[in-house]
């Protein structure tokens, strides 16, 4: 999600490795690739995140402030609707929802009305949410309406990890991406059970640090649209969208300590960005794509651990919000080692969902759910 290219049709809408890993999207091959289709499962308003939910149900997440889950019969009537408390100007409104592995709490993550960026809690009891317990986690004000970031995932350790961007507008004015004393242009890593309104984990990278936030993971990132985590590995992945020219995808291991800096704003994927100098701890892209295509604002994915599609599995899969095509990475030791375009079209690729047996799904902003399967 970007303002930078199609800026009207993004903001109406929403309106919203090695040498070989970084090979352009528009070289990528379909000869060997899995054979897949993409089945529309169901139509949204504006859907922008999901997540697997209690007895492996997806939830699906609308812009605009409303979740509902879908069943065989399509999307059901919302059961959490706070469109009365969000704002959808620039690239804001209800931007990630995440269950914590127990499935005891459900977190959103959203945009108040005043344009700041709000992590909130639910309890859950049989399956349901029950409103009178929610509590607000975490806040982070916004300088600008683009890169508000707001991708919320729990981690195999049972952590939140929150993704925020750097806070807009465009070149990273503030220089947030590279400021550990705030939380913009970060992905933090929080405990929101371990205290009020949470607690810091002991281990995460900057603790004690008096010049850095306690609450960050990791760094340099401009506006992380989607990550993830493998659920086979636990490595954690980010498709962190670029200023001009270059789109990339972050990786880190699961035996990470965290620390890493993704490089922006002295980095668009391995490239100085205007007259950036590399940082010396630049941990470089996996994978990135340049925009000569039309691709222009990296979507990122999750790694296929579904049992629909065997030769896929073990894939990252990804898509771009302006191209729509998916593609998958194959990887091995954590490197890639190839890119393939699968042959189908998402649209408008806002995020990928994850459901609870491995499958994948694909939103599409302007409406469509639709799943990944085998091809007929």
């Amino acid at each position: 999600m970007n303002v930078r290219t199609r800026s009207s049709a993004i903001i109406g809408a929403l309106c919203l490795v090695t040498s070989v890993a970084f090979t352009s999207a528009s070289a990528s091959s379909r000869e060997d690739a899995a054979k897949v289709a993409l089945t529309k499962v169901a139509t949204a308003k504006n859907p922008s995140a999901g997540t697997a939910g209690p007895g492996g149900a997806v939830w699906i997440a609308e812009r605009a402030g409303t979740v509902r889950v879908l069943g065989k019969q399509g999307l059901g009537e919302p059961v959490l609707d706070i469109s009365a408390e969000t704002t959808t100007d620039g690239e804001r409104g209800l931007l990630g929802i995440a269950f914590a592995g127990d499935f005891k709490h459900f977190y959103i993550s959203y945009t108040d009305l005043e344009g700041t960026s709000t992590v909130d809690e639910f309890a859950v009891r049989k399956g349901k949410l029950r409103p009178e317990t929610r509590r607000t986690v975490l806040t982070q004000s916004q300088p600008y309406a683009n890169h508000n970031g707001g991708d919320i995932k729990f981690g195999r350790d049972g952590y939140l990890y929150i993704a925020f961007g750097d806070g807009g507008s465009g070149g990273d004015p503030h220089g947030n991406g590279q400021n550990l004393d705030t939380l913009l242009g970060k992905l933090l890593r929080i405990d929101p059970r371990g205290g009020k309104p949470y607690a810091i984990p002991k281990d995460n990278p900057f603790v004690g640090d008096p010049k850095a936030k306690d609450e960050i993971w990791a760094y340099g990132l401009r506006n992380p649209w989607r990550f993830s985590f493998d659920k086979g590995t636990g490595d954690l992945f980010i498709g962190d969208v670029g200023q001009s020219a270059w789109e990339e995808i972050d990786r880190a291991p699961a035996a990470s300590k965290g620390g890493e800096n993704y490089g922006w704003s002295q980095m668009e994927g391995t490239h100085p960005f205007r007259d950036g100098t590399e940082p010396a701890n630049h941990v470089p892209p996996v994978h990135e794509y340049d925009r000569t295509g039309l691709g222009c604002s990296v979507t990122g994915g999750f790694v296929y651990r579904g049992k629909a599609i065997p030769e896929l599995r073990g894939q990252y899969l990804f898509s771009d919000y302006c191209d729509g095509t998916v593609r998958a990475l194959k990887l091995k030791d954590g490197k890639v080692t190839g890119v393939s375009d699968l042959g189908v079209n998402g649209g408008e690729v806002v995020s990928f969902v994850q459901g609870g047996k491995g499958e994948l799904y694909v939103l599409d902003l302007g409406g469509p759910v639709s799943r990944i399967d085998p091809a007929a």
